[in-house]
């Protein structure tokens, strides 16, 4: 298997939520109604499954790794790119948590807010994942040899064999406080 191989399986179900977070859009609208419950565990999930899990393999492994190669300069400007969306998506959810916390709180204002967030999100994952899956992934490989694809996808096991423990040693300490 590329090391590729399970980010294109993350990237299926990424889009799965996406379709999700697009029948809340569609309830929202039509009832003006929000299910915060739903959306603070779509949040939870774009956290730490699409941006700490999925994204922190492509940036703090193979985009590190790819970075020392001689890529193209194509190769150089859609890394790039990926990495500035992976910088908005970050920053919308974190926008999104908070017009959810101050809708819960009473600040109906915050609804067209939440609406803009979820509708950021909804038109960057598609076009994000098409990138990657079929423009990016696939060229970028020839940069590896077999054996750095194997230290590759490795190191990606490796990585989320961490992630469930330190996920939640950090809602423990959250708790804690």
């Amino acid at each position: 298997m590329k090391p590729i191989g399970p980010l294109m399986r993350e990237h299926r179900l990424i889009e799965r939520m996406i379709n999700i977070l697009e029948k809340e859009l569609r309830t929202i609208k039509q009832t003006g109604t929000v299910n915060t419950h739903n959306i603070l565990m779509m949040v939870d999930f774009f956290r730490t499954y699409a941006d700490r899990t999925h994204h922190g393999k492509e940036e703090d492994i193979l985009f590190r790794d790819l970075a020392k190669k001689n890529l193209s300069a194509a190769h150089k400007q859609t890394m790039h790119q990926l990495v500035e969306d992976h910088i908005v998506a970050r920053k919308t959810v974190g926008a999104l948590f908070d017009a959810v916390a101050r809708l819960v709180k009473g600040d109906t204002g915050s609804l067209k807010e939440m609406i803009s967030h979820l509708e950021t999100l909804i038109a960057l994952y598609p076009k994000h994942i098409s990138v990657e899956d079929k423009e990016f992934f696939y060229p970028c490989m020839e940069y590896f040899s077999h054996e750095e694809q194997g230290r590759l996808l490795q190191e990606f096991w490796e990585f989320d064999k961490k992630m469930i423990h330190e996920t939640y040693t950090k809602l423990v300490t959250e708790l804690e406080r």
